[in-house]
């Protein structure tokens, strides 16, 4: 029987997305000028104002009042009457010395052995159900915003849109988990108070406009970059619900406090595959939160991509301070293409060197001690493209540096010749 499924995301403006921004460019800027960095930094925003507290153990000192007004200014937030500004914002720093005691289980004399700096499980997961390997409620749920974003700032065709917005996506798929149909879309997105005086009346014109433009100039602008199988999914009878509870002028922090980590299945697959509970950003590459994450999604799509299996769920396991994995799992969902049971399957992955999943050789293959964070942290961390990139920090000052980059390195589908010998495809 056809069953339904459903992904959401925010945009870049979302406040949980803001405080993961500010995170991850903290991450980016302690890397950027001391590789070895140890960082654990969490944000919190709201009303005109901006907290940081975590631990950090660097040689680099950093203007954190500067890169976060940089961080918010870039988003969009540069207006008083979104009463959160990047110039005006309060920035407070409550940022403070790692823990030796969490640090001791992460460094070793021999950097091979370095430990992982938590505990806990980690998925990957991959489908050919799109190109990107993502699950198509979700690509299709970040290119809405995505679009919407790039409109935003374009400020021509809906120029009274504000940096908050949130998206939803739902899928009928068949018997063989095929996408039939899109059946429903929602958008919700903050917008100017553009028709005045303010009234029942003004609130209903408004909300006509923003639902014309948004079924009338961003749908089609999505449909245009996808393939053509894709866009036949847009049928005439898509349930739309833009704005569902009416206005929407009061948003950002300044509607709802912020803070970094909240939207973990966003940043990941949807609510598909499983989740291990960590969240990414505001973390070094030595928490495994972070990078065996990575390191699975690379796993998983490569599979799928070198034929192993039309989708895969990869799940990994450590002890703090443990450099080798407490285990290593492999689910295909009974879609294997090769004649080995998922047990098998396992078996070839953990022992593969291309998908070394010690701490030390995670970083090593991804250049995970690289400032490539600030980039994931909105609209997802995987389905990205891979791409290499300068990136420019503390421009205009003495201490500028530029640093030549790749972004989304778990994304690379170099290990497929690996996986095809190694499965005998």
């Amino acid at each position: 029987m056809p069953y339904f499924f459903t992904s959401e995301s925010v945009s870049e403006g979302h406040p949980d997305k803001v405080a993961d921004q500010i995170s991850d460019a903290l991450i980016d800027h302690f890397l950027a000028y001391d590789a070895s960095s140890k960082v654990a930094c969490e944000t919190l925003v709201t009303t005109g104002q901006v907290i940081l507290a975590g631990e950090v153990k660097s040689e680099a000192y950093l203007d954190v009042q500067k890169i976060a007004r940089e961080v918010i200014a870039k988003i969009g937030y540069t207006k008083s009457e979104y009463m959160f500004d990047a110039n005006s914002c309060g920035v407070l720093s409550a940022i403070h010395e790692q823990s030796p005691d969490i640090n001791q289980g992460v460094e070793r004399k021999n950097p091979e052995d370095q430990g992982a700096g938590d505990q806990g499980m980690m998925f990957g997961f991959a489908t050919n159900e799109t190109d990107s390997y993502m699950p198509l409620p979700l690509m299709l749920s970040h290119m809405l915003l995505q679009e919407l974003a790039d409109m935003r700032r374009e400020g021509t065709l809906i120029p009274y849109l504000r940096p908050d917005a949130k998206s939803q996506v739902t899928i009928q798929y068949s018997d063989d988990n095929k996408p039939m149909r899109i059946d429903a879309i929602v958008i919700s997105t903050q917008h100017d108070d553009f028709v005045k005086p303010d009234s029942a009346e003004a609130d209903e014109q408004m909300l006509a406009q923003i639902r014309k433009d948004i079924i009338g100039l961003l749908i089609p602008r999505v449909k245009a970059k996808l393939n053509a199988d894709l866009q036949a999914l847009f049928g005439d009878d898509i349930e739309y619900h833009i704005n569902p509870t009416g206005k929407f002028v009061i948003g950002g922090p300044h509607g709802d406090t912020g803070l970094t980590g909240r939207k973990i299945i966003v940043d990941t697959y949807g609510g598909r595959g499983a989740h291990g509970g960590g969240a990414f950003s505001g973390k070094d590459p030595s928490k495994v939160d972070r990078s065996a994450a990575y390191a699975t999604r690379h796993i998983a799509k490569n599979l799928v991509a070198a034929g192993v299996c039309d989708e895969a769920l990869v799940q990994v396991s450590y002890a703090i301070g443990v450099a080798k994995p407490c285990g290593v799992y492999v689910n295909t969902n009974g879609t294997a293409k090769v004649n080995m049971n998922d047990g098998q399957i396992a078996e070839i992955v953990k022992n593969m060197p291309e998908f070394d999943l010690r701490p030390y050789f995670i970083e090593q293959r991804f250049h995970l001690r690289s400032p490539i964070y600030l980039e994931s942290a909105a609209y997802g961390h995987m389905g990205r493209e891979c791409k290499e990139v300068t990136k420019v920090f503390n421009a205009g000052t003495p201490q500028a540096k530029e640093v030549r980059v790749k972004l989304f390195p778990w994304e690379e589908l170099n290990a497929v010749p690996a996986v095809k010998q190694a499965f005998g495809i």
